[in-house]
């Protein structure tokens, strides 16, 4: 969420960051209101003090003619009626500053000057890594060499919960478990990151927190009795373990890890690509957290991108990262890194982590802070955080890359310690 002084002291800033994400026509109109409705809390504000002024030095006559033994019925009146003149115009204050903050609340954030204007036909490749199997002759989709395999079960998780979830059987399950623990193996005795097992709801205060409500409800799976949203990612949980604290400077940069299981209804994915696990409601990943300060928070993507890269790497799975253009940048984000693996089978490349900065963003709506020195104010602490990795479409660019002329799937020689075989057949 936004300083609220941009919209007092910085509006076209504001609109220059809506215009660079190809947002302007659509919330031109809503920075258009809260202009509007700023000018209108400072004008309540000048009239109530004016009035308050007037109450007090009316109060003050009012005793001077009963010391005096005079009448002050008609200045008691005319308190009384200032009284109700102040009432109203905080309750004018008060709305204007709450229709304010409404709307803070529904405007992404700016991006960083480096990154490029435009949709995402302006995302801009900024490394490559290993060679994509690109020729598919003789490979089998993920969907159908998982279910020869007897690893991937769709009829039946579709079957038990309904389209987009996934049942993996036997090996396929152990696969799953490998990779969890190689990749939290590798984040926490290798990177430095704590690990944390984390509640897979969260309430609505921790949602709005990291800005998944209250813009996009319509896509997260609700238990609204207890007013608790399953998670859309860990993300979610341990960006906000720090809610309402104030960190130390020597607390940071601090960097979290979890494993979870992640929930999405996804309310905007009709019509897209939803076979095998290209497209789920709920998949496994191992998600990245760091607070930082906001001198090194853009060194901090650098370093949180390659912790995931390394991931893919171990994987032997080539990929690509990719600089996201404004208009592609996910709502809270300032800059964005996604990294990308090539399924042959099924010719396309799959995004399997978003690597992002928040700036104070995110902080802002979790009100988490940190304090520079001792007695020192507390300053909003810089969020990032990224995939390392997700699951599912690594699972089906394994099957798809790794899959040998005989039919078996080749395991990479970094997860064959945690998985205990070489070969899938």
């Amino acid at each position: 969420m936004h300083d609220i002084r941009l919209l007092r002291d910085q509006l076209d800033h504001l609109r220059e960051g809506m215009r660079r994400r190809g947002k302007l026509a659509e919330l031109g109109p809503m920075l258009a209101r809260a202009e509007s409705l700023e000018k209108e809390r400072r004008a309540a504000i000048t009239e109530l003090e004016g009035q308050q002024a007037r109450r007090n030095k009316v109060t003050q006559e009012v005793a001077q003619l009963r010391k005096a033994g005079s009448d002050a019925s008609a200045l008691i009146a005319e308190g009384r009626a200032i009284g109700e003149d102040i009432a109203a115009l905080e309750q004018r204050k008060n709305d204007a500053e709450a229709a304010v903050q409404a709307m803070l609340y529904e405007l992404p954030n700016i991006t960083l000057p480096e990154v490029p204007e435009g949709d995402e036909t302006h995302n801009t490749v900024v490394k490559s890594w290993g060679t994509p199997r690109e020729d598919s002759t003789g490979i089998s989709p993920h969907w159908e060499k998982g279910a020869e395999l007897g690893i991937l079960d769709l009829q039946r998780g579709a079957k038990v919960a309904g389209s987009g979830f996934v049942v993996y059987r036997g090996a396929g399950a152990k696969l799953v478990r490998a990779l969890m623990n190689m990749m939290l193996d590798a984040h926490t005795e290798e990177h430095g990151y704590e690990e944390a097992w984390v509640p897979l709801v969260a309430n609505r205060a921790s949602m709005t927190g990291t800005g998944q409500l209250p813009k996009f409800e319509d896509d997260m799976y609700g238990i609204p009795e207890e007013e608790l949203f399953l998670i859309p990612t860990a993300e979610v949980p341990v960006t906000n373990l720090y809610r309402d604290e104030i960190l130390e400077l020597g607390d940071l940069p601090k960097g979290l890890c979890a494993y979870s299981a992640c929930f999405r209804r996804e309310a905007g994915s009709a019509g897209k690509d939803t076979r095998g696990l290209l497209r789920v409601h709920q998949f496994d990943k191992v998600e990245l957290v760091r607070y930082a300060t906001p001198e090194n928070s853009r060194e901090q993507l650098e370093l949180l991108t390659a912790h995931a890269e390394s991931m893919l790497e171990r994987l032997e799975l080539p990929y690509r990262r990719l600089l996201l253009a404004a208009g592609d940048t996910g709502f809270s984000s300032a800059m964005t890194y996604d990294l990308e693996v090539f399924a042959p089978a099924v010719g396309k490349w799959l995004e399997v982590s978003s690597c992002s900065v928040f700036t104070d963003f995110q902080a802002r709506r979790a009100n988490l802070r940190y304090r520079p020195a001792p007695g020192e104010k507390p300053r909003f602490v810089h969020t990032l955080n990224g995939s390392a990795l997700a699951f599912s479409r690594i699972i089906a660019s394994l099957i798809e890359h790794h899959q040998q002329p005989d039919g078996s799937v080749r395991i990479p020689d970094a997860l064959q310690p945690y998985f205990g075989r070489a070969v899938l057949r």
